[in-house]
């Protein structure tokens, strides 16, 4: 259909009713576990303290009337976390698609696409990372712009070309700063876990370079399963709260071990065990994933629909396919994913992860319009994400870790 006298402001009105429903749809169906985790968007205020039961309440007893004793209740608290991807549209490919509605689509869907898968894959990192924006540690590299990243923290799907990074250094009264900000990843070799940088970097004299960070941030991350789930008992977590025995997840080492069925069992009853129920959603690396299909060879597949009401909300109905595990409370769907650490077996329960996001989360268009001018070039730009955070209860989660790859 022809628009007569179209305009940016046209453009921008079509790009939000072509692009929202399709952004959300995407949103919902990155990978299973986030599309099965709880969302909303009504998070408003300074920050959002969430009460979290600890203990029975009331006294009980027999032969006479008990003393009433008090629930302990914890206070976990999450403030939202600024997450962004930007895309940049060329000023002329804008307008010569301006003539017709199929013509903006053609011009800009696959930029509207890209972008948005790509900050899916940055939350897909960020839910299975620990909240510092860590992408891995640094082993040599000084002076070169090829970073060699250690073996235990090297995780292929953290590097991507392309991707803008900082580096970060520590020196002798193991201070942390940031050293270079901004460089492009020019390669990456998973074999000899090499990053190729678009500059060298040399550490200050007495100091170290010891970390790669996704750009600009360094402590800025969400929360994810990393930080909350494998937590040590004792101290605060997270959210604030005392990691004690009803607080703290299932971890189980299996001490290099390969995975097995009385593993997978034992944490399985394990989270049930300490909260009552099981989970019902295993997600694993890779690696552990194809010996989980030798190891459930004569399992079939099935399918995972995604959590009610997503089909009402997004518009599209999504399940997923995957290996099925028998649990005490039923059938376990088995899913992997490329940013869980190989030597480790997620168990969750995702009635217990929630995005809590701030209103009018997806593009910006405060201004009227989704595109933004560059002041000094001839382009615009579209800005994608919000604010928000992951509120994750721990004691409704188990990881399985050390297994040998």
């Amino acid at each position: 259909m022809a628009i007569g006298k179209f305009n940016l402001n046209d453009a921008g009105a079509l790009f939000k009713i072509k692009y929202e429903k399709l952004s959300e749809n995407i949103y919902n169906s990155a990978n299973v576990l986030l599309g099965r985790c709880k969302k909303s968007y009504n998070f408003v205020g300074e920050k959002m303290r969430i009460a979290v039961p600890q203990s029975f309440a009331g006294g009980v007893g027999s032969g006479s009337l008990p003393t009433a004793s008090k629930a302990k209740y914890g206070k976990a608290e999450i403030s939202a976390k600024k997450v962004y991807a930007r895309v940049e549209i060329d000023r002329e490919t804008i307008k010569a698609a301006l003539k017709d509605e199929g013509s903006f689509v053609r011009a800009t869907k696959e930029v509207v696409k890209k972008g948005v898968e790509s900050y899916m894959r940055n939350l897909s990192r960020i839910l299975f990372s620990d909240g510092s924006g860590k992408l891995g540690d640094i082993s040599s590299g000084s002076g070169s712009a090829d970073m060699i990243i250690t073996d235990a923290s090297f995780k292929e799907a953290n590097f991507e070309e392309g991707d803008l990074v900082d580096i970060t250094e520590t020196d002798g009264s193991s201070n942390v700063s940031v050293k270079a900000q901004g460089l492009e990843i020019l390669a990456v070799d998973p074999d000899a876990k090499k990053v190729t940088l678009s500059a060298s970097v040399s550490a200050t004299g007495g100091s170290t370079l010891t970390s790669i960070y996704m750009q600009n941030s360094k402590d800025n991350d969400p929360e994810g399963l990393a930080g909350v789930i494998q937590k040590a008992s004792g101290g605060k977590n997270a959210y604030g709260i005392t990691s004690d025995r009803r607080w703290s997840s299932v971890e189980e080492n299996a001490l290099s071990a390969a995975v097995s069925t009385d593993l997978l069992n034992k944490v399985m009853l394990s989270v049930e065990k300490k909260c009552g129920k099981a989970p019902n959603l295993i997600v694993c690396s890779y690696k552990q994933y194809e010996k989980i299909l030798n190891l459930l060879e004569d399992q079939k597949r099935y399918t995972v629909s995604t959590r009610a009401g997503l089909k009402t909300k997004s518009g599209a109905d999504v399940s997923f396919s995957g290996v099925e595990f028998m649990s005490s409370s039923g059938p376990v769907g088995i899913f992997p994913e490329r940013f869980c650490d190989d030597d480790k077996v997620y168990f969750l329960n995702d009635n217990h992860i929630h995005f809590y996001h701030r209103p009018d989360f997806g593009w910006f268009d405060d201004d009227g319009t989704v595109f933004l001018r560059h002041a000094s070039e001839d382009s615009y730009e579209a800005r994608y994400g919000g604010y928000f955070n992951i509120y994750i209860n721990p004691a409704f989660h188990g990881v399985l870790k050390n297994l040998s790859v």
